[in-house]
């Protein structure tokens, strides 16, 4: 069998900063690092943001692994993998320099992108950014492009949902379910692929129907109530495994999907405030992703009047569920207390990833926008006795190098289906308004 080509991978700056590791998932293949991603990786090495965590991990790497070398002829990144070179900025090549700007660094990728290629025509050469217009600039001038895929969902349609509805359930079935001790055999119900940890179910016989989750700790199927948390009753089927994972002291781990208006945030609050007695704090909080790409610093004001578009849809929930309560109850008195004593913190999410996640009740709004890594550093801090719970709509992404397939939720999702200590509820109908239901449809 002959062996495979080669291909040598030029990498852009984005995907070093959206994966500080991105080197050692190319194979054998090797690796050509332009010296002007260099110049920006050095623009981002300052500060605690995870993009300075990958500018400044990169870096270090690419330092080990040349130690005393030099990179002529490429160094090696490790057993079974290719070699990595950095390469010297270049005139640009007359096939580009009526098009391409030379004061833009993008097109100092593409100009060495392109002199590798045509220098060895034998070699295929691709240029992986995650930048869609370089894409397409790369491709208007014959040169392959792609996005990073290593931590992409590989078929966003087959995404696992959470839930199951199952017709022609046996009305004996059914009786067992909603009598003492309201569980039965997974065997004991006809279906075509085994049930997984926290899977939810609709069992139906014609107009009977019960709720109910598979439940790994007892093996067992057991059945769902419609439990109400601080004051807020789910609508729905959906709703009710979300409040059910919610609310399940097992479970550490929830991620709730769905388009607006669904409830995947006031659901999630609702449930950290009806276990507040069970943790310490309740973090909520979300990440600031600037409108049209422009940073906070753009807008007027202090930090806390440059954040407060971003954490007021937060705060419209929260005052949701203070409205369910009349003016003079002491429970919406305590949620007012909670937030005076820092019990409840709702900021952004910079500005909490940092602190000790111990006994917290963490919840993490709009996290389509983290990327898997970002995903990943917040679940690895949980301590003892923490619940975090991501929640988002993989088809509403603002951030400018993530789609339906890279984003963290969708990555978080596909990777964690089926572990004991985790539940995942994809939220379909809205329960906003009417209006609200029919403009996400169709519009």
């Amino acid at each position: 069998m002959p062996r495979k080509k080669k291909i040598t991978y030029i990498l852009d700056t984005n995907v070093i900063l959206h994966d500080s590791a991105c080197i050692y998932h190319f194979g054998e293949n090797n690796v050509v690092i332009p010296v002007t991603v260099l110049e920006e990786l050095d623009q981002f090495k300052k500060g605690s943001e995870i993009l300075n965590f990958h500018a400044r991990e990169f870096v270090r790497t690419l330092d080990i692994l040349c130690g005393d070398h030099l990179f002529n002829g490429g160094v090696p990144i490790g057993p079974g993998l290719g070699k990595i070179t950095v390469r010297l900025d270049q005139k640009f090549h007359e096939d580009l320099v009526l098009s391409f700007s030379e004061s833009r660094p993008d097109h100092h990728v593409l100009n060495i992108a392109y002199h590798v290629a045509t220098e060895k025509p034998s070699l295929q050469v691709i240029l992986v950014t995650k930048d869609v217009n370089l894409r397409i600039k790369a491709k208007s001038i014959g040169l392959l492009a792609q996005d990073y895929k290593s931590d992409q969902v590989k078929d966003i349609a087959t995404l696992y949902t959470g839930k199951r509805f199952l017709e022609n359930i046996p009305e004996s079935v059914l009786k067992k379910m909603v009598e003492d001790p309201f569980e039965i055999d997974p065997s004991e119900i006809p279906i075509e692929t085994d049930s997984v940890s926290n899977e939810y179910f609709v069992l139906r016989n014609n107009s009977k129907s019960v709720l109910a989750t598979f439940d790994p700790f007892i093996r067992k199927i057991r059945r769902i109530d419609k439990n109400p948390a601080y004051g807020i009753l789910p609508r729905n089927a959906e709703q009710t495994f979300a409040l059910d994972a919610l609310t399940n002291s097992n479970i550490q781990l929830v991620t709730l999907s769905g388009k607006a208006g669904t409830g995947k945030t006031l659901l999630a609050l609702a449930a950290a405030l009806h276990r507040k007695k069970n943790y310490r704090q309740i973090f909520l909080a979300r990440p600031v992703v600037p409108l049209s790409n422009k940073d906070i610093g753009f807008l007027p004001g202090d930090i806390q009047s440059k954040l407060d578009p971003y954490m007021q849809p937060l705060f419209d929930n929260l005052s949701v569920i203070k409205s369910h309560f009349g003016k003079s109850e002491s429970t919406r008195e305590s949620v007012n207390r909670l937030l005076d004593e820092n019990k409840l913190v709702i900021s952004a999410l910079a500005y909490i990833r940092g602190r000790s996640l111990v006994n917290i009740y963490f919840i993490v709004d709009e996290a389509q926008n983290l990327t898997p890594h970002e995903v990943k550093t917040i679940i690895t801090r949980a301590g003892e006795n923490t619940k975090i719970v991501f929640t988002g709509d993989i088809f509403q992404i603002d951030h400018p190098y993530l789609n339906t397939q890279s984003n963290g939720l969708s990555y978080l999702i596909e990777k964690m289906h089926g572990q004991k200590l985790y539940a995942h509820i994809n939220l379909e109908k809205g329960e906003r308004s009417e209006l609200s239901e029919l403009a996400s449809n169709l519009l």
